[in-house]
């Protein structure tokens, strides 16, 4: 796979995770939260070490792929350089990479379907290690998106749960471009709370700010970072 360049912006990737900590802090104290309460992940798809590198050794330690070949191929290394990454699947799983996800990703942002629910709890048996969980909620009921209906949220987390006994976490979204995002984060929240959740996954590069005003407990930030992809 050939991985992507950054653009230059004239702003070396050290210097822009040190912007993006600092509008979260922000961001933090307007919401009246700890910084402590946010978790940034970095996301890294498409980058390759090189570019990687510079984030690690400026203490960025969780990261987000969206596939898991990819992450595959470059991470262990670059954990076996540097312990105590986290590495989150924020893409969408395939039912038979299950066994690989289970056992590269501390954790894995899609759980959207029963037969994934049931390889996740095979493997997570069978490797005796549990990655945190997140069901993906489809907020804006878009066809060519994964994840669950929100009209179906409360009925899969109890499949999710009672079911397949997994011990899900959190809800992630994606809220659609062209839409606010906002009504889409308070809607994700509102479930959330419903089914006693307290971690939420959502807000990027665009947005973050407004989802820790919503409550997000994970943001996933890419570009703001790392810059524009350019292949």
């Amino acid at each position: 796979m050939e991985l992507a360049a950054a653009m230059d912006d004239g702003l070396d990737s050290p210097s822009r995770l040190a912007a993006v900590r600092a509008e979260i802090a922000a961001a933090c104290r307007s919401a009246s939260r700890e910084p402590g309460s946010v978790t940034l992940i970095a996301v890294s798809k498409m980058f390759g070490a090189d570019a990687i590198e510079p984030v690690i050794a400026a203490g960025q330690r969780v990261f987000g792929e969206n596939r898991v070949q990819e992450a595959k191929a470059k991470w262990p290394p670059l954990m076996a350089r540097h312990p105590g990454i986290e590495l989150h699947l924020i893409g969408p799983l395939q039912s038979n990479k299950a066994r690989e996800a289970v056992a590269l990703f501390d954790a894995i942002h899609s759980v959207d379907r029963a037969s994934l629910c049931e390889a996740l709890a095979k493997e997570i048996a069978r490797q005796g290690r549990t990655p945190l969980l997140f069901v993906e909620i489809n907020t804006g009921g878009e066809a060519q998106k994964a994840g669950i209906l929100p009209e179906s949220a409360d009925a899969f987390l109890h499949t999710c749960r009672d079911t397949y006994a997994l011990p899900i976490a959190g809800l992630m979204c994606l809220p659609p471009v062209e839409e606010s995002p906002a009504p889409h984060f308070a809607l994700l929240a509102k479930i959330a709370k419903r089914n006693g959740l307290k971690s939420l996954s959502m807000g990027m590069s665009a947005d973050f700010a407004l989802a820790i005003e919503f409550g997000a407990t994970h943001i996933r930030v890419g570009t703001a970072i790392f810059g524009t992809r350019v292949v």
